[in-house]
């Protein structure tokens, strides 16, 4: 078994062609220098020096471990030097799960930061549904989730990052469209296309809990599950919607955007960062304390 050691003697020795150069590059003394020598030459079963008083030489067998050696010490370094920043954060994966709403503005912007502040960092994206991000969660699948609130999660640590408002999202025909702002009583008796209380209970809940607030009853046409898909049944004509303020950056052609007055609070879509408390994941830390500062930094408006 070729070891560390011997090798880096016996490069220090082919180099300076020396052992008394040899063992002061190294900060040893010459005799524990030739004992790795002669350890090694026993290990391989040849000798790799040709030694006289007067000149050290490579023999056949130690010309072709040079190069080999050099390299084996090259990726030990680069071993080493690797474990090392995986060790404290600066290299590493962390794997995130977010929702199709978070990716229209809070994830992209999250992104950039991260990318930019810690480049040596592997971002992987999952995009999951709250309930799948959970259980990926609590399975060890996921290092960071960025979901809805949600009453399950034992084990995780959880943090609200961002809160926004309802807007009305309306066929550019539509009679409330010609209006400026809306108030949620416009929408009594009204079409809507709704949220499926299966696949998205949390925008589903929340808007019955908006409307029901105000003794406001629309007519819920449809049900389904993702936003932009609540999107292109408004704009087939189905009806409006309440949609997070951040979806009018999806440009449908066809739909128009307006404010909505009622809403209490005013902004009570909420977006949360979940991630297990016993996650010893290094490269996970770096992010939640860079997360942290930012965070830090937009409340106090710089």
């Amino acid at each position: 078994m070729l070891e560390i050691n011997q090798l880096r003697c016996f490069v220090a020795v082919a180099e300076e062609l020396h052992f008394s150069r040899a063992a002061e590059r190294l900060h040893m003394t010459q005799p524990p220098l030739s004992r790795q020598i002669q350890l090694l030459e026993h290990s391989i079963g040849l000798p790799l020096f040709v030694r006289s008083n007067r000149m050290v030489r490579l023999t056949p067998a130690g010309r072709n471990l040079l190069p080999e050696a050099r390299s084996i010490l090259r990726l030990a370094e680069q071993a080493r030097h690797s474990a090392l920043r995986v060790g404290l954060g600066e290299e590493g994966r962390v794997v995130i799960g977010f929702t199709a709403v978070a990716g229209y503005q809070f994830l992209p912007d999250m992104l950039a930061g991260l990318r930019k502040a810690l480049p040596g960092i592997d971002l992987q994206l999952r995009e999951m549904v709250t309930a799948w991000q959970l259980e990926a969660l609590e399975q060890g699948h996921l290092d960071l989730g960025l979901l809805r609130p949600s009453s399950r999660g034992e084990g995780l640590q959880n943090r609200c990052v961002g809160s926004e408002s309802l807007v009305a999202a309306l066929p550019a025909e539509h009679p409330l469209a010609k209006l400026r702002s809306l108030h949620l009583n416009d929408f009594n008796d009204q079409a809507m296309v709704m949220y499926s209380p299966d696949e998205a209970r949390y925008f589903h809940d929340l808007v019955r809990q908006v409307f029901h607030a105000q003794q406001v009853y629309p007519r819920y046409e449809q049900h389904v599950g993702q936003v932009h898909s609540v999107l292109a049944l408004v704009r087939s004509g189905f009806g409006a919607a309440l949609v997070p303020e951040s979806a009018s950056r999806l440009h449908y052609e066809g739909l128009v955007y307006r404010r909505v007055g009622g809403l209490a609070p005013a902004k009570p879509v909420e977006l949360h960062m979940l991630w297990r408390h016993d996650n010893d994941n290094p490269a996970l830390a770096r992010v939640l304390a860079h997360l942290d500062r930012q965070h830090r930094a937009r409340r106090e408006g710089r």
